[in-house]
């Protein structure tokens, strides 16, 4: 959004905002530049700014649901604008409640643009109108249907369920944070937004940067100005193909698998803040971005930007620059034999044949240097999921019968059922033209509520891997994909139905993650359900 302008022709615009009346100064920026910028309204997330496309910033301009990362602040003048908090009070407080019911929020960035769009709809609308509203959203966490059930029991007629019916939030906040791998909070403050993400907790006059372009970081007093410095450009979506970068090795194999590097696809962008001589604001908030912040450059920038200035910096990656900088799920290819031995290719990659073999010992691994964005082994499961799709498409086709081999930690039934055992957690998955199903023991479940969620969320993140998700890289090594969209991710309305069915009580064992084991049995039985096709996406 370009302002062509000169400094002294700037004009004010006065609208009203969750029904008091505001003035900013017309500069050109956006309506979400103006709500989080001087106006410091917070449940308003930047989770693509400028692209429209992830739903986080969602306000109702009078009463229409609209991303204001696209709506230019000038154009809202005399106009009602009501963010979460503007909305009525009833019905926020009975969707609120419905969600934290359901654990239709993890991380709860996604979530406060989910209400308002929620609270715009007729309260006894069906699921059908919802999956439709909800395509204008992304959420990474929840696999939708979470969210789709919280609707169901917040209709008018719906008998309320409330989180005082004996249900623990401190037990639900140790079950979140052992399946996000670090300390989570569980309420309503995610669910309204409040989950202290990193901006939305930076002082309101710290100096803002992003990176150039170039390894290094343009200052500005507000984000527009920072972005306008560093020339930013909103990203495309490219009609450029997928590649798969890596041959499948020679040799005599039941099954091969290819796969493309793959978006983690966080929703909250990569952000820190830092004081001089101070300690910068964590990236991660209430999420772990499924391993994908672990090395973001953020915090550094922010501490090193603080000293140089002498005062607070405010460091903020926009999408384009999360999947340029950003680490990716690495590219494989791979050839398995019946007994579980054969070749693993894998761009190289840190750590990432020790958790292959860690699974399957029987492949070989072989790390190759392949022109790309930078991958890691932190993400989701990486390498040992693959390997486990690997050993159950290897048993289906040899027939059921005993692990192959006999010390993995897989197994695959007749009926296309995926056994994996990982890291104390067992987990049964098939999927069918019903839907997900799952048999879950991850020892003390603590929470179901929370469990079931993270299983919920797993299991929509392997279905869209195995069916959808790639980004395409250039020869050179350049992602070009740089739109949310363009990631794969399955929408509401893709997203089957996933029953649960959570096994083992508070004294079977100490409680573990099961999300991890989730993703890569899913992934597994989806791939089997298939027919073990060669290339991944599936769908694209």
């Amino acid at each position: 959004m370009v302002d062509d302008r000169r400094e002294g022709e700037r004009e004010s615009v006065e609208f009203e905002l969750d029904g008091v009346p505001v003035t900013v100064d017309d500069d050109g920026s956006s309506l979400l530049d103006a709500l989080r910028g001087p106006l410091g309204v917070r449940s308003v997330k930047d989770g693509c700014s400028p692209q429209g496309q992830c739903g986080c910033c969602t306000v109702l301009i009078d009463g229409a649901p609209r991303v204001s990362c696209v709506t230019p602040t000038r154009r809202v003048a005399g106009r009602s604008v009501t963010t979460l908090a503007g909305l009525d009070g009833g019905r926020r407080d009975v969707l609120a409640g419905a969600f934290l019911d359901a654990g239709a929020s993890q991380c709860g960035f996604c979530t406060p643009g989910i209400l308002v769009r929620l609270a715009a709809l007729d309260p006894a609308a069906p699921v059908a109108t919802v999956e439709r509203a909800l395509a204008a959203h992304l959420c990474r966490c929840t696999g939708w249907r979470t969210i789709l059930e919280a609707w169901d029991a917040a209709r008018p007629t719906a008998t309320p369920v409330t989180v005082a019916s004996g249900r623990s939030l401190v037990a639900a906040r140790e079950r979140a944070s052992i399946e996000g791998g670090g300390p989570q909070d569980v309420g309503l403050d995610v669910v309204l937004g409040r989950a202290r993400f990193a901006d939305d907790t930076a002082p309101a006059d710290a100096l803002v940067a992003v990176p150039d372009g170039s390894g290094g970081w343009v200052t500005g007093e507000t984000l527009a100005e920072a972005r306008r410095a560093a020339g930013k450009v909103q990203g495309r979506r490219t009609t450029a193909a997928l590649r798969h970068p890596i041959e499948v090795p020679d040799g005599d194999w039941l099954v091969t698998l290819r796969t493309s590097w793959v978006e983690p696809a966080y929703l909250e962008t990569d952000a820190s803040w830092c004081v001089p001589g101070g300690e910068p604001a964590s990236p991660l908030a209430n999420g772990g971005a499924f391993g994908a912040k672990v090395d973001s450059p953020a915090p550094a920038a922010a501490r090193a930007l603080a000293d140089q200035h002498g005062r607070a910096v405010r460091v903020v990656l926009a999408r384009e620059d999360v999947v340029r900088l950003g680490p990716k799920r690495p590219p494989v290819a791979a050839g398995i034999a019946a007994d579980g031995s054969g070749v693993l290719r894998v761009v190289r990659t840190s750590g990432i044949a020790q958790a292959i073999a860690a699974i399957a010992p029987g492949l070989v691994v072989e790390e190759v240097e392949v022109a790309g964005p930078p991958t890691s082994a932190a993400i989701r499961a990486a390498g040992w999921a693959e390997a486990v799709v690997l050993l159950a498409g290897a048993q289906h086709r040899a027939g059921a019968g005993p692990p192959v081999p006999a010390h993995s930690a897989v197994a695959v039934s007749p009926d296309g059922t995926v056994e994996v055992h990982v890291a104390g957690a067992l987990v049964r998955a098939r999927v069918d033209g019903v839907g997900v199903h799952l048999r879950v023991n991850a020892g003390d479940p603590l929470d179901e509520v929370v469990l079931r969620s993270y299983c919920v969320g797993a299991a929509h993140m392997a279905l869209s891997w195995v069916r959808r998700e790639a980004i395409a890289v250039d020869v050179a090594g350049e992602p070009l994909d740089l739109t949310i969209r363009s990631f794969g991710i399955l929408r509401a309305a893709d997203m089957p139905a996933v029953e649960v069915e959570i096994v083992g009580g508070r004294a079977s064992a100490p409680p573990v993650a099961a999300g991890d084991a989730v993703f890569a049995a899913v992934a597994a039985a989806e791939w089997v359900g298939q027919g073990c096709p060669p290339e991944w996406p599936t769908d694209r």
